[in-house]
């Protein structure tokens, strides 16, 4: 890796400040008629800041929910980054999937429900099932299938719409589920990475009892992944990102077709950055850093595959025991690379993501796929609710 000048140091110093949450407030909340708010808390700390340490010259953060107020901040100080017209397009679920649609690029057909008759007409018009999300959720948070009339009753019941806070109905795409991770420099993708969602993530939100996987394959020569080497970047630049690293998912039909599902501009989540270091044989994290502080991204070669189980125990209260590591161990230690085991005590999990997770890495995709499942099916996370 090159050396850092001392000016580069200086901005590279300034930017980790930012990684803390400056709003003092749950970041989900963010959204709207709060931004100008957030906006001018953010804009105040960085004024402070230069009095001490001289002009700042990047305002970054890698959470979805802070990317508008960050924009608008960046734009009232004169900071170069991402606009907050773009910033708006990536986190906006149906403003996204306008500008897509608009755009030419394959996408699930969505409505954006103030009032339940948008919902029952776009029900009537789409079929079941659904998807039901906020329009600027992040992490699959408050998402939602609606198999039925019934569970669409439901979600407007307990979540009901308002022309100041609508909600967000999606056309349920049905196929495999995928993330095309890239880099974008001068407006052009100069690298990109795909990752293999086993199963759909809102599979694993319905089903919490599952212990499910993320593979990164050290191939992305399969026909799978062509059309969305063409599919991708089109998204990207139609949203407006012309720096940065990007996280999107997408969907590969039955058909060969693809659809995408949302974008992000931020790092990914999921253990997946992690993973790129991996797969790699880089410091992905400080490479971001790069990216993002100085300009600066050397796309590395893909030496391995990546995969990361999670471990999620099944029912309430807190983890008893773990069972199945130690026969384990003998057969898979020398491929973990990272891991995090549940810990007796630990109270469950509330997220996907669940009580811990294991990661392997191998030259060969098919060693670390059934890595993978000989993990997921062997360790057993055992809670109990307190007495």
């Amino acid at each position: 890796m090159s050396t850092i000048s001392r000016r580069e140091a200086r901005r590279a110093a300034v930017f980790m400040l930012f990684q803390w949450d400056v709003t003092g407030k749950p970041l989900g909340s963010l959204y709207e008629g709060e931004v100008d708010s957030y906006t001018r808390q953010i804009a105040d700390a960085v004024t402070g800041l230069s009095g001490q340490l001289g002009p700042i010259e990047r305002l970054v953060g890698a959470l979805e929910q802070l990317q508008v107020p960050l924009a608008y901040a960046r734009e009232a100080l004169g900071i170069a980054g991402m606009d907050a017209a773009t910033a708006r397009n990536v986190r906006d679920k149906s403003t996204m999937k306008e500008v897509l649609t608009a755009a030419g690029v394959p996408c699930a057909r969505h409505q954006l429900v103030r009032v339940p008759d948008e919902a029952f007409a776009f029900a009537a018009a789409v079929g079941f099932p659904l998807v039901a999300k906020p329009p600027a959720g992040a992490g699959a948070q408050a998402t939602y299938r609606l198999d039925d009339v019934d569970a669409l009753r439901s979600w407007l019941a307990a979540i009901p719409p308002r022309p100041e806070a609508p909600g967000l109905l999606e056309e349920f795409l049905v196929g495999d589920e995928f993330t095309f991770d890239s880099v974008q420099i001068g407006g052009a993708t100069v690298w990109a990475s795909i990752s293999d969602y086993r199963p759909p993530p809102l599979t694993v939100l319905r089903n919490p009892w599952i212990q499910w996987t993320v593979l990164l394959p050290r191939e992305l020569s399969d026909p799978r992944y062509r059309e969305i080497f063409d599919v991708g970047p089109a998204a990207v630049r139609a949203l407006g990102v012309r720096e940065g690293l990007t996280h999107m998912e997408w969907f590969r039909r039955a058909d060969g077709s693809v659809a995408v599902s949302e974008v992000g501009a931020r790092p990914p989540g999921a253990q997946i950055s992690a993973m790129l270091g991996y797969v790699h044989d880089v410091d992905f994290f400080r490479m971001w850093c790069e990216l993002v502080i100085l300009d600066r991204f050397e796309p590395p070669p893909r030496k391995y595959a990546a995969g990361c189980a999670y471990l999620r125990g099944q029912g309430r209260g807190r983890v008893r025991a773990v069972h199945g590591v130690d026969a384990l161990q003998r057969r898979l230690g020398h491929l973990v690379v990272e891991a995090k085991l549940p810990e007796p005590g630990q109270p469950a999990s509330s997220g996907y993501e669940g009580e811990g997770y294991v990661i392997v890495r191998d030259p060969d995709t098919a060693v670390v796929a059934e890595a993978l499942d000989e993990i997921v099916n062997g360790i057993r996370v055992e809670l109990v609710e307190a007495q």
